[in-house]
């Protein structure tokens, strides 16, 4: 059995956080595991709690939030194993989850990384993920096969590569991440898990679905109340993704579909939605890309502390 090394990250939700670990040290059946917990700048540092609490398990605490990306790159500092299972603080897992994903890498040594089937947690057997299209480097649009549908198992047949995994849980290969190296942190939010399954791709490795596989996701069904913070951060890092990984006649397409197309658009829904301060924000997310190059960490919008 390989050690796996199982990584979440917690912003200001102690008790999610709890009901994973509870998940983990109950549910889960494969036991050659260690648990890294890394508090991302939370308001109440809950780390010398845990640690009297949890015995065994590595507590990380970041004073800043750090994003996604930075969070789980902290933790993988601390990690040993051979590979690297990285999961949303919501989401809990079923008894073989672990050790299902563990033979998909053993099973073939070209597999980088791999997630499983994804259900929504408060709607348990819809789907929310199973295995993602490729990227249409043109509009800068892929779609989550299945999501939203009653899991009959019809997605099964295509455990196997997959255009991305999903954040909320992959499976990574550390031989591979060290070639791909760490996930990238200047996107902060969104996108990052994307570039980071082409840069595997680039070092030689498939992304890979396993369909047998199963977990839980609190992530709400409901889209939710959007904030200037996720407009500005899916905006700027869409035209980044692009930057950096389609080709140079793709990127040129882009640019004019999102000119002729997507600025108008999305103006005239704030417009109509009377979401006049995200007129700002949006455009800041474009013009970032005028004064900075693909791997600034100048992110260009305060985000949370």
């Amino acid at each position: 059995m390989s050690l796996i090394s199982i990584i979440t990250v917690n912003f200001n939700q102690p008790q999610v956080t709890e009901a994973l670990l509870k998940s983990l040290l109950e549910v889960n059946t494969y036991q050659d595991i260690e648990i890294i917990v890394v508090d991302n700048g939370s308001k109440i540092n809950s780390v010398p709690e845990w640690t009297d609490r949890y015995p065994g398990i590595i507590f990380i605490r970041s004073e800043e939030n750090k994003g996604f990306a930075g969070g789980n790159n902290l933790g993988i500092e601390y990690a040993k194993g051979e590979y690297l299972f990285l999961i949303n603080n919501d989401t809990e897992v079923t008894a073989t989850l672990i050790k299902q994903l563990s033979d998909t890498l053993d099973s073939n040594q070209k597999i980088g990384m791999v997630s499983p089937k994804i259900h929504y947690f408060d709607k348990p057997g819809m789907l929310q993920y199973a295995g993602y299209t490729n990227m249409n480097y043109y509009l800068a649009r892929n779609e989550c096969i299945g999501q939203f549908e009653e899991d009959n198992n019809q997605y099964d047949s295509l455990t196997g590569q997959t255009g991305y995994a999903h954040g909320a849980a992959m499976m990574i290969r550390r031989e591979a991440m060290n070639k791909a190296g760490l996930m990238p942190e200047n996107y902060f939010l969104y996108y990052e898990e994307l570039d980071w399954c082409e840069r595997i791709r680039k070092a030689g490795y498939e992304i890979h679905t396993n369909l047998t596989a199963l977990i839980y996701h609190k992530e709400s069904i409901s889209v939710g109340k959007r904030s200037a913070l996720k407009e500005y951060f899916m905006n700027r890092n869409r035209i980044l993704f692009i930057r950096k990984n389609a080709p140079g006649l793709s990127f040129l397409i882009f640019c004019t579909y999102f000119t002729i197309a997507v600025i108008p658009r999305n103006t005239i829904q704030y417009i109509l939605n009377k979401e006049f301060s995200f007129i700002p924000v949006f455009f800041k997310a474009i013009t970032w890309h005028f004064t900075n190059k693909t791997d600034s960490t100048n992110l260009g919008y305060p985000v949370i502390r």
